[in-house]
């Protein structure tokens, strides 16, 4: 279901009422309903939007609090960095750009970057398969 605009829930408010005449959640609910039927809210969404509208003058959504989204430009410059450099880790990259490296390792494991380096160790000669079937 899709959130509820900005006029709907105005729209909640004045089907509540004021004065003499005010209807309980529960009627409220069911106004909205029958007015809306792509849209079915719960007696509980009357409440918190009175609630909201009671605690902040407004009925609009509160600013939200966490970790702010990394800028576009910091994402293409990690992915840049490693592009040129594929052996940098991403402890440097976040030195180099002032991020924490994590926020790197986030960036790349977002774009199917893999943590891991190829390291060929030894060459595989043309008679290594027979010698491995001859030992078993």
């Amino acid at each position: 279901m899709d959130k509820l605009t900005e006029t709907q829930r105005i729209e909640i408010l004045m089907m509540i009422g004021y004065g003499d005449r005010k209807r309980t959640e529960i009627e409220v609910r069911d106004l909205f309903n029958n007015t809306h039927p792509d849209y079915q809210i719960h007696r509980s969404t009357v409440g918190r939007i009175l609630q909201k509208y009671r605690f902040s003058g407004h009925v609009k959504d509160l600013p939200r609090t966490g970790r702010p989204p990394v800028p576009d430009d910091v994402q293409l410059t990690v992915l840049l960095t490693v592009a040129v450099n594929p052996h940098v880790s991403t402890r440097q990259v976040g030195l180099d750009l002032h991020i924490s490296h994590m926020t790197a390792h986030r960036i790349l494991k977002r774009e199917k970057y893999h943590p891991y380096k190829l390291r060929l160790i030894h060459e595989l000669a043309e008679d290594d398969f027979d010698r491995h079937i001859h030992i078993q």
